[in-house]
């Protein structure tokens, strides 16, 4: 075989080895933006590279597989969803009161599901596996429920706070599907 025939091969080999890593990439990062939604170029921009923030994603997604996420039960979900009737019409007299209720509400639901509580941040990177198309509501909320402690926040913000918190908590009620590494057949 001559020398020209090899080289070419080569190429050809590395070529082709080149373009099936680019396609693997490709479906790696569609796969993490189809899971993480929004979420996807938020990382993306806080790591300054894409690579850096598809790993921080997979090592997201690695740790929620190993959290013992479980469905709410018919009869939780019933109780829970009258807790929120009852919410929404505390705000009709007490708006403030109310989103800080609705927060409560929200935080005892994450933990019912099993979401651990480990701060903020962490919170977020959790829910975001799952439910990362809310995740800006849910900042949203968090962000009025801040002013409202210091008496801050307009009657129009505690509204859309209400709102926010309301499309996390029908996301994360609606979750049934059981994860986690223990989970149970």
């Amino acid at each position: 075989m001559s020398t020209g025939i090899v080289v070419v091969l080569v190429a050809a080999v590395v070529a082709a080895g080149f373009l099936a890593a680019m396609a693997v990439d490709r479906g790696r990062r569609a796969r993490l933006r189809d899971r993480f939604g929004p979420e996807y170029e938020r990382a993306v921009e806080a790591a300054g590279s894409r690579r850096a923030a598809e790993e921080e994603l997979d090592a997201r997604r690695r740790r929620f597989a190993d959290l013992e996420i479980k469905p709410v039960p018919g009869e939780a979900r019933e109780r829970y969803a009258r807790r929120w009737m009852r919410v929404q019409e505390e705000f009709v007299i007490r708006p403030e009161a109310a989103v800080h209720e609705a927060d409560e509400l929200v935080a005892a639901l994450m933990r019912d599901r099993g979401y651990p509580d480990e701060g903020y941040e962490q919170r977020l990177r959790d829910l975001s596996v799952r439910h990362g198309r809310v995740l800006d509501d849910y900042r949203a909320a968090l962000e009025v429920h801040a002013l409202s402690t210091h008496r801050s926040a307009t009657t129009e913000q505690l509204r859309g706070a209400m709102t926010h918190y309301r499309t996390l908590f029908d996301d994360l009620l609606a979750d049934g599907e059981p994860t986690g590494a223990r989970r149970r057949s």
